[in-house]
C-alpha cells in the first residue's frame, strides 16, 4: 500500500448556494448560470492547490475549478466566498460562517503551500520564460504558424492518415497553442484529447473547444506540462516543439518530459528528427554581416569616437545565426546528418549536444560557415508522414539557419574540413553553440561562438 502523501487532506463537504457572474465572451458566447438553490460542495485539497467541485441534486457538476496561490478570490460578508476566474466569477454562499471558515482555511492551506520549483523553472530564467510565453500568447503568432502550410498540412496528414493510432485512444497534445493539433487528433478518431499549454493562449484554445462542441473530447489543460497532472496516461504524445535550427527555445526537452505520461507501448508524433549541416561559400553574407559594424568605425559621431568598439561589434555581429534561405548551390559538400529519437532520448541529453563531423569538398572555394536545417519523422502504423525544413524543399516559417566562421577558410576540391559542433543549452531557453573546424590537409583553423538565442533575420 503506498504511503500517504504529506500534502493529502481531508476531503471536506457542505451544503451552498451559487451564483456565477455571466460575462460576455468573444465570439458572442455565455456561460449558462445555474439556478440557484442548495446545492452539494466539495474540496479536494492538494499540495498546492484546491479542487472545488459544485455539483446539483441529481450529482451533475454545475460549476468546477482549481484554486491556486495564483487565483483570485475575496470574503464577502460573513459567510460568502467570490472566486474569479477567466470567463466568469463564481460567489459561494455557505449556510453558517462556521462552514465558510472551514473552507476557507483549506483553500488558504493550499494557497500557502511553497511551490516547488519545477523542471522547467530550474532551467529557464524568469524573464525569459515570461517573454516566451506572452509571446506566443499572442494570436498574430498563432496566426503565423497555422499559415505556414508545409507545417499545417504535413501534421494533418500525418495525424489523419494514421487514424488507427488515433482512434479511441487517449491523446496529450504538448504546447497546444490554439489547439489546432488536438482537432486533428479529434478528426482521426481520439477518444480524448488533454491539451496543455501554459500561455494566456489557453483561453483562446478552451473557447475554440466549446465554439466547435468538442468539449467531451478535448481538455485544455492551462500550465506547463512540467508541472499539470492528467488523470490518466496516454496513448499519443503529439506536438510541435522544433524551433529555430531545431534546438531553439528548449521546447523538446518539454516534449521528451511529457513521455512521464505516456504508456509504455505509447507513439509519439513527430517520432525523431534529423538536423542537417554542410558547409557553405557566400561572400557576400560575410561581408554584410562585417560591414554592419562599420558604424562602430566613425570617429568623429557628434564630437565622440566610437572606433574602440568596431572590433567587439565585429564579433558580436558575427555571433548571429542568419535566419533565411539560400539557394543550394552554396553548399560545398554533402550534409552531416545527427538523428535524436524522441522516444528514446532523455531530457539530459538535450543539456549538450556534441556533433562531430567531416566533410569531402565537391568544390574549391573559400568556407564562409556552416548551414543547419532539420527533418522531422512522423512514424505511424500506416505510413511515415516527413515534415523538411531543407533549402530543396517549400520554404517554412523555421527557414534555415546559417552560422559564419570567424575566418573563412580556403579548401580545394577533395579535401576534407573536420570538427564539431558543440550546442550548451541555456537558461535562456536557447544554445550557446561552439564551431570548431579545421582543413586536414593545411591544418588552417576557424571557428566560432554562435548566440543562438540572438539571430539575425535576413
Amino acid at each position: 500500500m503506498a504511503a500517504r502523501s504529506p500534502h493529502a487532506q481531508q476531503l471536506l463537504r457542505c451544503s451552498v448556494q451559487l451564483l456565477l457572474a455571466r460575462e460576455e465572451l468573444p465570439a458572442g458566447l455565455q456561460l449558462a448560470s445555474p439556478s440557484q438553490g442548495a446545492l452539494q460542495l466539495e474540496v479536494l485539497p492538494g499540495a498546492e492547490d484546491a479542487d472545488v467541485t459544485v455539483t446539483d441534486a441529481d450529482g451533475v457538476c454545475v460549476f468546477k475549478c482549481l484554486v491556486n496561490r495564483d487565483t483570485e478570490y475575496c470574503r464577502v460578508g460573513k459567510q460568502s466566498v467570490l472566486i474569479m476566474l477567466e470567463y466568469n466569477s463564481a460567489l459561494l454562499q455557505f449556510k453558517s460562517q462556521a462552514e465558510y471558515n472551514t473552507f476557507s482555511n483549506a483553500v488558504k492551506r493550499c494557497r500557502s503551500q511553497k511551490k516547488e520549483n519545477s523542471v522547467f523553472s530550474q532551467r529557464t530564467d524568469e524573464a525569459s520564460a515570461a517573454q516566451y510565453f506572452q509571446f506566443y500568447g499572442c494570436l498574430s503568432q498563432q496566426q503565423n504558424m497555422m499559415q505556414d502550410f508545409v507545417r499545417t498540412a504535413t501534421y494533418h496528414r500525418a495525424i489523419v492518415q494514421n487514424y488507427t493510432d488515433f482512434t479511441d485512444k487517449v491523446v496529450l497534445d504538448v504546447g497546444c497553442g490554439s489547439g489546432i493539433l488536438s482537432f486533428f487528433a479529434v478528426q482521426a478518431g481520439a477518444r480524448r484529447v488533454y491539451a496543455v499549454e501554459a500561455s494566456s493562449m489557453a483561453k483562446y484554445a478552451e473557447l475554440l473547444v466549446r465554439s466547435n462542441n468538442l468539449s467531451d473530447k478535448i481538455t485544455v489543460l492551462a500550465g506547463k506540462i512540467e508541472e499539470i497532472s492528467l488523470p490518466e496516461n496516454v496513448d499519443v504524445v503529439i506536438s510541435e516543439p522544433m524551433g529555430y535550427m531545431l534546438f531553439n527555445e528548449r521546447m523538446l526537452e518539454s516534449y521528451l518530459h511529457s513521455k512521464k505520461w505516456l504508456k509504455s507501448n505509447g507513439m509519439m508524433f513527430p517520432t525523431y528528427s534529423d538536423i542537417h549541416l554542410a558547409p557553405f561559400s557566400d561572400e557576400q553574407l560575410y561581408m554584410e554581416h562585417y560591414s554592419r559594424a562599420n558604424f562602430w568605425y566613425q570617429e568623429w559621431f557628434y564630437g565622440v569616437n566610437l572606433s574602440s568598439l568596431r572590433s567587439a561589434a565585429v564579433d558580436e555581429y558575427l555571433q548571429q545565426p542568419v535566419v533565411d534561405t539560400f539557394d543550394v548551390r552554396i553548399l560545398m559538400a554533402q550534409t552531416v546528418k545527427y538523428t535524436i529519437n524522441f522516444i528514446e532520448a532523455t531530457e539530459e541529453d538535450l543539456h549538450r549536444v556534441e556533433i562531430p563531423f567531416v566533410f569531402q569538398m565537391m568544390q574549391s572555394g573559400l568556407i564562409h560557415g556552416l548551414a543547419f536545417w532539420f527533418d522531422v519523422a512522423f512514424v505511424g502504423s500506416l505510413v511515415t508522414v516527413w515534415l523538411s525544413t531543407a533549402p530543396t524543399e517549400p520554404l517554412t516559417h523555421w527557414y534555415q539557419v546559417r552560422c559564419l566562421l570567424q575566418t573563412p577558410l580556403f579548401a580545394k576540391e577533395g579535401e576534407t574540413l573536420s570538427g564539431k559542433v558543440l550546442l550548451v543549452a541555456n537558461k535562456r531557453q536557447s544554445y550557446d553553440i561552439q564551431i570548431v573546424a579545421m582543413v586536414d590537409q593545411t591544418g588552417f583553423k576557424s571557428g566560432n561562438i554562435i548566440d543562438l538565442k540572438n539571430p539575425f533575420f535576413r
